[in-house]
């Protein structure tokens, strides 16, 4: 039986969604963060550019625009511009609020 487990597959885990905060400069450096290691750096970098992209271009169209706030059904993005750079809130939603009676 020993070697039929080798070739079985290992059974892929659920994985939380992240939680917590981190703040970026205007070189989309983080300064700050309390996400988990769990969730890569690149992969904050990347969010943390996407948010800076959006601020930039509310400036660059005179736009007043301090917030940005982005739900998905079971995750929300809060985003608020600091001097060029940008705090940013990950918030995965609880059961309760994703499933409406």
């Amino acid at each position: 039986m020993g070697l039929l487990s080798i070739f079985s597959r290992p059974k892929p885990g659920l994985r939380r969604l992240p939680t917590g905060t981190f703040t970026i400069d205007a070189d989309c450096r983080i300064v700050s963060s309390t996400v988990p290691g769990t969730v890569s750096e690149a992969q904050v970098k990347d969010i943390g550019q996407h948010i800076l992209h959006i601020f930039k271009g509310a400036r660059d169209a005179n736009i007043q625009f301090s917030e940005l706030v982005v739900q998905y059904a079971a995750f929300k993005i809060t985003a608020r511009a600091m001097r060029g750079g940008a705090i940013v809130f990950l918030a995965p939603k609880t059961v309760e609020s994703v499933v409406k009676p």
